[in-house]
């Protein structure tokens, strides 16, 4: 009993990530609570002690946890004013203090020191997630995959019901969300969009892991039916939901899990990825130049205030002005705001650059784009590994489909900064630092342990 109470605690709180974690702007109750239970689990699995030594690529996976984190206390560290005032961007800083009649303090690099470490204790739910899978082994990879098909399938059905109820529809869960739209547990409808294009390729790996353990016909039978509903839904929420992304991204997220569900006693040819590819490449086509009503970066949503044009030409301008060391983690929306047309402003503001990678130089800077292209080298390296190993692992395989759907939108969007989503990239990142070997030995371990019979 207590072994399985061990496995389910990353996917319990996985599932505890996805139904309150959806929302980046509202929900700061619950997204404290999802902090607050992170914390016991990121020290058990400082303290812990592996029965089995950590592959590679989970170290590689700490080692950038480890530069994450010294990255944020290094923008966080008071420097004398004859070096802060020399870093970029600066000036406004500076002559504020000159207008005020104050002398210059000693200032972290950030502009906004709480709201870096506000923004670094938004990630500990991922770091939670990713350690209890790499470094206390406290899941079941079966279990965390049931748990995202469970919470998009029923995402899609409290869907519906906030179309049937309108505008003012009981079952929207935050104040400022898109009303009229399909957001599910979140509060964007794109990242509920996110949650569904993810959970296409864990059905696949259910499918396959199902019949992969010698169970009857009728069984398997059963779950195909089971796991091809669920796909249905799901595909029909992508729909309904609206978001082109979503649109967009689920075509090839789609061919990708059927490739890995036809590769099952076959090698995959070599214009398979290609096929991805151009689909992909399709995708990113329809996103940018599709005229629908919901597309602001085309015709006249270029020069709508809130569109993403409009926040990436400004954001670019201000990451080039803060280049090389950033605003500091946290900090968009301050900054952000310096560089609008007075003329343009109204009662809402924007929030995020609605584009992960953008803000991410913005705020962090060139050690921040370093951290991302390492990050995205072992990531393909980590794939390329997985899709060619000869005994194929189908849940790390839906964890590169997921997580590649998740980097992609993150282009013209911010889903990563929902704890929901981290959580779930999180997990997937783990996955992928080749968790079934562990998982393999800590079953071969159990039955090691067990009783042994002798017989003549």
């Amino acid at each position: 009993m207590t072994h399985y109470l061990r496995l389910s605690i990353v996917p319990a709180y996985l599932f505890l990530c996805l139904i309150l974690g959806g929302a980046s702007a509202a929900g700061y109750w619950a997204n404290m609570v999802l902090q607050l239970l992170a914390l016991p689990l990121i020290a058990w699995a400082v303290i812990v002690r592996r029965g089995t030594p950590m592959p590679p690529a989970a170290r590689q996976l700490v080692v950038g946890l480890f530069l994450l984190l010294l990255l944020i206390v290094a923008q966080l560290i008071p420097l004398p004013p004859s070096v802060w005032t020399s870093l970029p961007g600066r000036e406004p800083v500076v002559e504020g203090y000159r207008l005020l009649g104050l002398p210059l303090p000693w200032r972290p690099i950030s502009l906004a020191p709480y709201a870096t470490l506000a923004s670094g204790l938004w990630l500990l739910p991922a770091v939670a997630a990713l350690l209890g899978i790499i470094r206390v082994g406290a899941f079941r990879t079966a279990w965390m995959a049931w748990v995202v098909a469970l919470v998009a399938t029923v995402s899609v059905m409290i869907g519906a019901l906030q179309i049937v109820g309108g505008n003012d529809s009981p079952w929207y869960f935050y104040s400022n969300t898109n009303r009229g739209s399909t957001t599910g547990f979140f509060a964007n409808a794109n990242h509920m969009a996110t949650l569904l294009v993810a959970a296409i390729p864990f059905l696949a790996s259910l499918y396959l892991g199902g019949r992969g353990r010698g169970k009857s016909s009728r069984r398997s039978s059963g779950m195909f039916v089971i796991l091809a509903g669920a796909l249905a839904v799901i595909l029909v929420g992508v729909i309904i939901n609206g978001s082109l992304a979503g649109i967009g991204l689920a075509i090839p997220t789609a061919f990708a899990s059927f490739l890995m569900i036809w590769s099952r006693k076959r090698k995959l040819p070599r214009w398979a990825w290609a096929g991805v590819a151009l689909m992909l490449a399709g995708a990113a086509v329809l996103i940018y130049n599709v005229p629908f009503s919901s597309n602001n970066l085309t015709g006249e949503g270029r020069g709508a205030s809130d569109s993403r044009f409009y926040s990436f030409s400004l954001s670019s301008e201000a990451a080039a002005d803060q280049f090389p060391v950033g605003s500091g983690l946290g900090t968009f929306a301050r900054i952000f705001q310096m560089y609008e047309d007075p003329t343009n402003v109204d009662l809402y503001y924007m929030n995020h650059v609605h584009g992960d990678y953008l803000e991410v130089a913005l705020e962090t800077g060139a050690p921040g784009v370093l951290l991302i292209l390492l990050f995205l080298l072992w990531w393909a390296r980590r794939a390329v590994d997985i899709w060619r190993g000869d005994e194929p692992d189908y849940y790390a395989r839906a964890a590169t489909i997921a997580s590649a759907a998740i980097l992609v939108h993150s282009v013209v969007d911010y889903p990563l900064r929902t704890v929901a989503i981290g959580a779930l990239f999180a997990v997937c990142c783990a996955l992928m630092a080749e968790p079934r070997a562990r998982e393999r030995s800590r079953r071969k371990q159990n039955e090691d342990d067990g009783p042994r019979h002798l017989s003549a």
